[in-house]
């Protein structure tokens, strides 16, 4: 097909705005109307290679996203499946941070729109609402103890099995192997504080010899009441996992893990 006809299809596929521009030898940038949300456009090219034409992003659309996301929120997590999805339902193919996907049988504009349909899809990620994102706070804060402390040492929703065998009082993470066993809560919003300052309450009723640290999303959204509560019964709290806070926090943990436990 000649790059007239190529056009024409996109257009009658896609919208009318669409447009091609030769940049090489069968090599095209595809110019549409979409844009990222930086306000730069979508990075479309269409090549000719290993005897197929195919439509790129030239790894432009994740890169626009790093802006926005780090390299462990693109590796798990909700936002690493809506990726995923989205590139699977319209058959992308994600080629080491390029995304591709081929022209089949000619039908350019087909691809086209699979393609515009996948990045925006893709893009939408940075635009989750804030309730969504807070999904991945418990993820996230999961992911990085792991990167801090041996597994042999975690304990995720743990409870106490001699007072509590029912599980009322869960602890977030416990870490074990050192003076005193630490009890860790992830904290994204009021209902998680209240039931970490019940929980902390009860242990101390119970005797239990445990030190305890909290780490919020973000403690500016914590009601002030709920958060005094909370602080007064939690020996170590960070207003944040992100920043320079992360650094604050695995120093905190190295020093903790480094105590001896008590001897036998």
């Amino acid at each position: 097909m000649s790059p007239e006809s190529i056009r024409d299809a996109f257009r009658e596929r896609v919208c009318e705005q669409v447009d091609l521009r030769q940049e090489g030898e069968k090599r095209f940038r595809v110019l549409t109307p979409f844009r990222y949300e930086d306000g730069d456009h979508f990075g479309i090219f269409l090549k000719y290679e290993a005897d197929r034409w195919i439509l790129t992003d030239e790894a432009s659309t994740l890169m626009h996203l790093s802006y926005w996301l780090n390299d462990e929120e693109f590796d798990s997590g909700n936002r690493q499946e809506i990726i995923q999805g989205s590139l699977s339902v319209f058959s992308v193919e994600d080629r080491d941070g390029e995304l591709i996907i081929p022209v089949s049988e000619n039908r350019f504009g087909d691809a086209l729109f699979s393609f515009v349909q996948a990045l925006t899809k893709v893009t939408d990620v940075s635009f989750l609402s804030r309730e969504r994102v807070r999904s991945t706070f418990l993820e996230d804060f999961r992911a990085f103890i792991r990167s801090k402390v041996p597994e042999d040492r975690i304990a995720f929703d743990w409870n106490d099995p001699e007072n509590d065998p029912r599980g009322h009082y869960p602890v977030d993470c416990r870490i074990n192997g050192m003076t005193r066993p630490l009890f860790i809560y992830a904290l994204p919003n009021d209902n998680r504080v209240k039931d970490a300052t019940i929980s902390l309450l009860t242990f101390e009723k119970w005797g239990l010899d445990c030190q305890s640290l909290g780490i919020f999303e973000e403690q500016e959204s914590i009601n002030r009441k709920v958060l005094a509560r909370f602080t007064d019964v939690c020996e170590k709290t960070f207003s944040s996992l992100a920043g320079e806070n992360t650094k604050r926090i695995q120093t905190h943990l190295r020093r903790l893990l480094a105590e001896l436990p008590k001897p036998a």
